[in-house]
C-alpha cells in the first residue's frame, strides 16, 4: 500500500536497529535523547513536521498581541495523512505489535490525539510569528469505533481533517485506513478500519479565556454534510451540558427498581444470589502514577493521548479479569477532558464494568467506565480530570476454545450506581 498525497508524513522507527552497526560518518544520539523512549514514532514525526508552528508556540515574542483578524480556511488546508510502512519497517512493526499480531490500540489512541492536535494547531495558526499563539486543548472525544481488526503486518494510513469549527471549538475527524490492495481507495468502506472524532477548544495563552478561531469553509458536498452533522452533535452537547439532571419516567423507575432488587439479594440473601451475576463494586480495578515530564505535550501539560493510552490499558485489564477470556476492543464510546493534568500530579485511574449486553450470544458486550482523578494529598482533595467509556467483547478464538463460556450480568448495590448505569445506557 502506498500513498502519493503531498501532505503524507512518513513514519519511521525511532530506535536504531540493534542489528545494524553505526556507519563511520554517522553520529548516534545518546540513549537519553532518543525521542522514541517517551513518545510514539508518529508523535515525533508530527512534531517535527510542524516544527515551525510549534517553535512559535514554545517561544512566543514577549508581550505578543493576539491574532487581530480571523482567517477563513478550507478543510484541505490542514488535511494530513500519516503513513505507517509496517510491511517494510520491521522495527516500527515491533513498536506497534500486540500479543495477537495486531496494532496496539493504546498507542494508536496516542497517535490519533497527536494528529488531531497538530491539525487543530495548523487550522488555528495565522502564520504570523509576531502574534500570541492560542492554547489548544482536547475537550472531548465523541466516538472512536473499530470497524475491523488492524493487522501490524500491513501498511496503514491515518487521514484526518477539520470538519467543523465553532466560535472557540473545533472538531477533527480521523480515519484509519488499511487494505491488502496495492493502490488504496481511502473512500472505500472496505478500507476503513477505525474512525474517530476529536473536539478541541481554544484558549488565549495569556488570559486563559476562550478565544475565537479561524473560520471553516467546506467546499465539497461531503465536507458540507460532515459540517452539518458536526453542528448537530455540538448542539446536542450544549443541550446536555446546560440541562439539569434528567428525571426518570415511570418505565425507567421500574428498571431502576428491578436493578436494585437484583443487587439487594447479594446483601440480604447472598447464598441465593444469581451465580450468573456479580456486583458492580466487585469488578473494580485501580492504578495510580505520578505524571512525569517525559509525558508532557508542547504546552507543558500531560499529553491527552497518554491519558487515553493508560485508561485503555486499565479498561482492557478490567474486561479481561471480568470475562476470564481475552477481550476484544470495539469502541471508545465517549471521553471527557474536564480539567488539565500537570507534570507532577498524582493521578489515579479507577475502573469498573458498568453493565453488560448479553442479547447477542455471538457478540456479548462489556461496557467499561474509567475515571481519572487528580489527587492532592497535601490539601486532601481529589478532582475528576477525565472520564472514559470503552466497549469490549471477547476475542472469537478465545471463546471458541471455551465452549461453556458465558458472560455474567452486572448489578448495582446502591441507587446511585443503578442511576448511573441507566444514564449511561440512555447515553
Amino acid at each position: 500500500m502506498k500513498s502519493s498525497s503531498p501532505k503524507c508524513i512518513p513514519v519511521v522507527s525511532t530506535f536504531a536497529s540493534p542489528f545494524d552497526p553505526p556507519s563511520s560518518d554517522s553520529t548516534r544520539k545518546p540513549l537519553s535523547l532518543w525521542p522514541g523512549m517517551y513518545h510514539s514514532p508518529v508523535t515525533i514525526a508530527l512534531w517535527e513536521a510542524r516544527s515551525k508552528i510549534f517553535e512559535s508556540l514554545l517561544d512566543p515574542p514577549k508581550d505578543a498581541p493576539p491574532q487581530s483578524e480571523l482567517l477563513t480556511r478550507t478543510p484541505s488546508h490542514s488535511r494530513t495523512t500519516i503513513f505507517y510502512p509496517f510491511s517494510t519497517d520491521y522495527i516500527l512493526r515491533e513498536q506497534y505489535r500486540d500479543p495477537w499480531n495486531e496494532v496496539r490500540i493504546g498507542i494508536l489512541l496516542e497517535d490519533l490525539d497527536a494528529l488531531a492536535g497538530t491539525i487543530s494547531v495548523k487550522h488555528c495558526s495565522d502564520d504570523d510569528s509576531t502574534t500570541r499563539p492560542l492554547l489548544l486543548v482536547t475537550a472531548s472525544v465523541d466516538k472512536i469505533v473499530l470497524k475491523k481488526p488492524i493487522s501490524v503486518d500491513t501498511d496503514l494510513m491515518i487521514v484526518a481533517s477539520v470538519i467543523w469549527v465553532g466560535r472557540s471549538s473545533i472538531e477533527i475527524q480521523l480515519q484509519v485506513i488499511q487494505s491488502q490492495l496495492e493502490v488504496v481507495d481511502a473512500s472505500s468502506p472496505d478500507s476503513l478500519a477505525l474512525s474517530a472524532n476529536f473536539i478541541f477548544v481554544a484558549r488565549d495563552s495569556k488570559t486563559g479565556k476562550a478565544a475565537p478561531i479561524n473560520r471553516l469553509s467546506p467546499q465539497t458536498e461531503l465536507e458540507k454534510l460532515l459540517f452539518e452533522e458536526a453542528e448537530a452533535r455540538n448542539y446536542l452537547r450544549k443541550k446536555k451540558r446546560g440541562g439539569e439532571r434528567k428525571e426518570f419516567d415511570h418505565g425507567e423507575y421500574n428498571k431502576l427498581g428491578a436493578l436494585l432488587a437484583q443487587g439487594r439479594i447479594f446483601s440480604d440473601m447472598p447464598a441465593l444470589a444469581d451465580r450468573n451475576s456479580t456486583l458492580l463494586k466487585d469488578t473494580r480495578l485501580e492504578n495510580s502514577l505520578i505524571c512525569q515530564p517525559q509525558q508532557r505535550n508542547i504546552h507543558g501539560r500531560i499529553f491527552g493521548g497518554f491519558l487515553m493510552h493508560r485508561a485503555f490499558e486499565l479498561a482492557f485489564s478490567t474486561a479481561y479479569t471480568f470475562a476470564g477470556l481475552v477481550p476484544y476492543f470495539l469502541e471508545v464510546d465517549h471521553v471527557d477532558f474536564l480539567r488539565p493534568v500537570d507534570v507532577g500530579d498524582f493521578l489515579r485511574f479507577k475502573s469498573c464494568v458498568l453493565y453488560t449486553q448479553l442479547d447477542k450470544l455471538d457478540c456479548p458486550l462489556i461496557n467499561i467506565e474509567v475515571v481519572a482523578h487528580v489527587t492532592s494529598p497535601e490539601i486532601r482533595s481529589c478532582e475528576v480530570s477525565n472520564t472514559f467509556y470503552f466497549k469490549f467483547t471477547v476475542r472469537p478464538e478465545a471463546k471458541a476454545r471455551n465452549n461453556g463460556f458465558k458472560l455474567r450480568n452486572v448489578v448495582p448495590a446502591t441507587e446511585e450506581e443503578a442511576r448511573h448505569i441507566l444514564e449511561r445506557m440512555d447515553a
